[in-house]
């Protein structure tokens, strides 16, 4: 016990934002299905237990105490089936049913802690490709670890292979991505701090026992998607690391990250979700490069040169406002995250995920809006001209954001993304200086819009409100007709600005907009693009702040009953029923609406202004901070200023945000 607490100490008492994140929101049933694991910023390793019932989306539950052991991969909040779950080992015979003991959790970013309804008392920790797992034992307790190679949370695809050798075992093991649509293959090498004996072992599960005066085991497993000896080559790099040391280095490599923003004023459960959404920001995508090479999404090693190659993407929901905040405060990872974007398009992507993946991922619509994106904010240390032809390829086969097997553009909800996809690609043709191919594709887009939205959307009826209605996969008539913020001027044209506007009201009036899920969430915001910024400014404080907000839609389909309460709070059920976080989606949605300015339409380099939660804000951009100050009550915004001249349309540039030095609100 005494070990133990002073671990928690030690890690505790760090002065960064770090100490701000609840790693447990979020994580009970269905409530944002993101885990509490041991994790640094986008490192692969992502170390936790895992709950014994039906298998969850990120493996771990807040409120299923049984545990079928720790695994060492997860992604976060995705929905589906879920992914990871990799290498589980439970400190137990097996057949032993063990729970957590609740009470006993400890977390910071980058640490958990548990005790264990046996006696042994669980530490985990990870740097980016290695988990670090310690095990403390009751004097009289079996000294024992269950080991399944071929764990997952979706195993479907589910095949291993291991080897014992002297105090190690190393191995590979393969199982399905997110909704089984590929699979991924990493590879492990695992030692032991003790001796061991191989009790009993099989294909795919090893008994290992450790001798009976043994109290601390500390397991060390390294990742790969290079082969057994890059796994071990990572191992190697943090072996003069004890398990103080190596959680330290996390939550260093947390605070340098969180630290990114300062904010003052607000609640304390306001600055709490706040920092708790920019961690989830930053758990991904993964860090997949090993010794300076790389497995791409067609099953080749290539040579990273002096990148860092990442993977695991969700990006039909991360493009519209993740990326957005990554470009934003991280911009030089973001060039290295478009490097591999341009990479991924180069091996073959497809719309979901191929069978040769190198980490745990989800799907891949919209890249070029993500691109696009950083692009035209001034992250440019990629080959966007090189990736434009692959693009052009996917276009001209007609796969549609969200169908499988490469069908075409069937549904409305189809034909509304793919609007924004030929506007992307429109828009990149120009940065490029191709003009007959920006020529083309931005006609098809308006065209295409043009056809679906006056077809589709523009004529509200009864049926609008109908989840799934006319063919949707996700969302109501009434939720997709805004799904395309970039052709709002069009929209303007048809139906009228103040049309649109009283439109927009009623559809918040009626409870129409759905929080928990993305194709809407962009909705608050487009007041400003009917006349109105105003009404964008005290919907968000009621969003953000109203215990009251009625919620009729969950991710799929419309509520039993309603959901009264906000959508975010503090707290295991903290996000809204069914909603999916969404790798951190909803997170960096949050975090915008929290801050004061918002990315209604990716691919413009611009935000929409209304007043912050906080009084006081200040990012801290590459050596030069930019100050937010609040002077108004939140949601009675009259004007905003920058350096002192006033920002008419309520609508800044990226350019003016991050070269500003004082931001004032009125």
């Amino acid at each position: 016990m005494i070990l133990f607490a002073a671990a928690l100490v030690s890690i505790g008492a760090a002065a960064g934002n770090a100490r701000y994140v609840n790693m447990f929101m979020g994580t009970a049933g269905d409530h944002g299905q993101v885990s509490p694991a041991a994790q640094v910023p986008f490192g692969l390793a992502s170390v936790c237990p895992d709950c014994i019932v039906k298998e969850r989306h990120a493996g771990y539950d807040f409120e299923v105490p049984q545990i079928s052991g720790i695994s060492v991969t997860r992604m976060s909040g995705t929905g589906g089936d879920g992914t990871g779950g990799n290498l589980r080992i439970l400190p137990a015979n097996p057949g032993t049913e063990v729970s957590i003991v609740k009470g006993t959790e400890k977390t910071v970013p980058g640490f958990y802690g548990a005790t264990l309804s046996n006696g042994v008392k669980v530490e985990l920790t990870a740097n980016k490709h290695c988990a670090l797992e310690r095990y403390i034992f009751p004097k009289a307790a079996e000294k024992v670890f269950y080991v399944d190679f071929n764990s997952a949370i979706d195993p479907r695809r589910s095949e291993c292979a291991y080897i014992i050798h002297g105090s190690g075992i190393s191995g590979w093991v393969q199982t399905s991505t997110v909704c089984n649509f590929g699979a991924y293959k990493l590879y492990f090498y695992m030692t032991a701090s003790e001796p061991f004996a191989v009790e009993t072992s099989d294909a795919t599960t090893a008994v290992l026992r450790f001798a009976p005066d043994v109290r601390d085991v500390q397991i060390r497993i390294g990742l790969s998607s290079i082969d057994c000896d890059s796994a071990r080559e990572e191992l190697t790099a943090v072996s003069a690391k004890d398990f103080k040391a190596m959680t330290a280095a996390a939550r260093a490599e947390w605070d340098k990250m969180l630290d990114r923003v300062d904010v003052k004023g607000g609640s304390s459960e306001q600055r709490d979700l706040f920092y708790t959404s920019l961690y989830r920001v930053c758990l991904s995508p993964f860090d997949a490069t090993f010794g300076g090479r790389y497995r791409a999404a067609d099953g080749e090693i290539r040579d990273a040169g002096n990148r860092t190659f990442y993977s695991g993407w969700s990006m039909w929901d991360t493009y519209r406002t993740k990326f957005p905040m990554l470009a934003l405060l991280f911009p030089d990872r973001m060039g290295d995250i478009c490097f591999s974007l341009a990479e991924l398009y180069k091996a073959g992507k497809l719309n979901w995920a191929t069978m040769t993946e190198p980490v745990p991922t989800v799907r891949t619509e919209h890249s070029q809006v993500t691109m696009l994106d950083a692009w035209v904010k001034g992250i440019r240390d990629f080959d966007l001209a090189s990736a434009f032809v692959f693009m052009e390829a996917e276009a001209e086969a007609g796969r549609a954001p969200g169908a499988r097997n490469g069908l075409t553009r069937n549904s409305p909800d189809q034909k509304m993304e793919t609007v924004y996809d030929l506007w992307a690609l429109s828009r990149i043709a120009s940065e490029i200086g191709n003009r007959e191919a920006q020529a083309r594709y931005a006609s098809e887009a308006e065209q295409l819009f043009e056809q679906t939205w006056q077809g589709d959307f523009m004529n509200i009826d009864d049926s609008y409100t109908l989840m799934r209605g006319n063919g949707l996969y996700q969302g109501t008539r009434w939720q997709y007709r805004w799904a395309v913020p970039v052709f709002a001027g069009k929209m303007s044209e048809w139906a009228g600005k103040e049309t649109l506007a009283a439109q927009l009201d009623e559809f918040f009036a009626r409870h129409l907009f759905n929080q928990g899920n993305e194709p809407d969430i962009h909705t608050p915001f487009m007041f400003h693009m009917f006349g109105h910024p105003e009404k964008t400014d005290s919907l968000v404080q009621a969003l953000l702040t109203d215990d009251n907000m009625i919620h009729l839609y969950g991710g799929n389909a419309e509520f039993p009953e309603p959901f009264v309460g906000r959508a975010f709070r503090n707290r295991p059920d903290g996000y809204a029923p069914e909603m999916d976080e969404d790798d951190g989606t909803m997170s960096a949605w949050y975090m915008f609406a929290q801050m004061g300015f918002y990315p209604t339409c990716p691919g413009k380099a611009e935000y929409q202004f209304f007043s912050p939660l906080f009084s006081r804000i200040t990012l801290h951009l590459n050596g030069h901070d930019v100050k937010l100050v609040r002077r108004c009550a939140p949601g009675k915004m009259k004007k905003v200023t920058v350096d002192g001249q006033l920002l008419t349309d309520f609508t800044i540039t990226h350019n003016q945000l991050c070269t500003a030095n004082k931001i004032e609100i009125e």
